[in-house]
């Protein structure tokens, strides 16, 4: 399994020069890094996987008591489907509720998991808010600029994830679908701004780099931070969204927490004025968040053919 180690990046001061030098580089090259110094209390992450643990040992049937469907995104499942292809996992989502019919739900009998899912929620989203801060001031835009569309009616969502022992996992090196054998999620980008992942210390994130995938290793106290499709159409492909996905194994479960940032269903966003010039011209036509989010959740439940991307967006 290849071993190049993604960038790691103390960001105690993301108005330094040399940070924001190095954050621009790690997008540029990687999409994917890790964060340190990034404000998020240990405590914080510790009671957030501990809740996570409780609640996925529960009976199926008391996780389904509270499944998600298409009407309401948030709550248990474990039926997903990436790229039209089912994953080897177990998820909760939570987020800031839609309408009157999506609400959060909660499990009965795990004390602690509500406070401890809302306080990481709360956590990342300033952090996020601050990454794609430093990220808009790389771009050439004033301070704050980015973060207009991600006020009270953002749709950022936490997500817990699980991936149990699998009997017959893909292997780690070769096709993106792998003929044999299950990924606990299949190759993707991730759709939103950008995602700040919580994992514990087993192994099974890998990023596509240089035509290999190559594994993300836990560092302990850092979280990992890729670039999602927003931010690579503000960026007009100068900083592009990472493919990843996760593996497998046959003895070991695995638990993540992936910070969902994303923008207002209202929010348009296309290549930032910025990023446009004679010799590099706008690659895509605006896009608005909620009809593309919609299309491309929608693929979550069924198989509804080639899953939408920003390329179908491209002028």
């Amino acid at each position: 399994m290849n071993t190049l180690h993604v960038p790691i990046l103390d960001v105690s001061r993301l108005d330094d020069p040399a940070t924001l030098r190095a954050l621009d580089q790690a997008c540029r090259d990687w999409g994917f890094f890790q964060v340190t110094a990034h404000g998020v209390a240990d405590p914080v992450c510790e009671d957030l996987l501990a809740a996570a643990r409780r609640f996925f040992a529960l009976p199926r049937p008391e996780k389904r008591r509270i499944a998600r469907s298409a009407d309401n995104p948030w709550g248990f499942f474990d039926r997903e489907l990436t790229k039209n292809t089912r994953d080897w996992k177990e998820i909760f989502d939570f987020g800031p509720p839609g309408s009157a019919a999506q609400r959060p739900q909660w499990p009965v009998g795990v004390p602690g998991f509500e406070s401890a899912v809302r306080a990481y929620y709360a956590a990342c989203a300033e952090l996020a808010e601050r990454l794609v801060n430093a990220i808009g001031v790389n771009l050439g835009m004033p301070p704050g600029h980015l973060c207009k569309g991600f006020g009270p009616r953002q749709t950022s969502f936490v997500r817990l994830n699980h991936y149990p022992p699998c009997p017959a996992p893909a292997r780690p090196e070769g096709a993106h679908t792998p003929d044999q054998g299950w990924l606990g999620v299949n190759h993707h980008t991730d759709s939103g701004a950008l995602t700040v992942l919580l994992q514990d210390q087993q192994p099974g994130l890998q990023v596509f780099h240089e035509g290999c995938w190559h594994l993300v290793e836990p560092l302990a106290g850092a979280f990992v931070v890729n670039i999602g499709d927003v931010v690579q159409v503000w960026s007009n492909d100068r900083y592009p969204a990472a493919l990843h996905r996760v593996l497998t194994n046959s003895d070991r479960r695995r638990l993540s927490a992936p910070f969902f940032y994303n923008p207002d269903y209202a929010t348009d966003y296309g290549p930032l004025p910025t990023t446009i010039d004679a010799s590099h011209p706008p690659r895509y036509r605006p896009i608005n968040w909620g009809e593309f989010r919609a299309r491309r959740a929608a693929g979550d439940y069924a198989d509804l053919g080639a899953e939408v991307q920003v390329a179908d967006y491209a002028v």
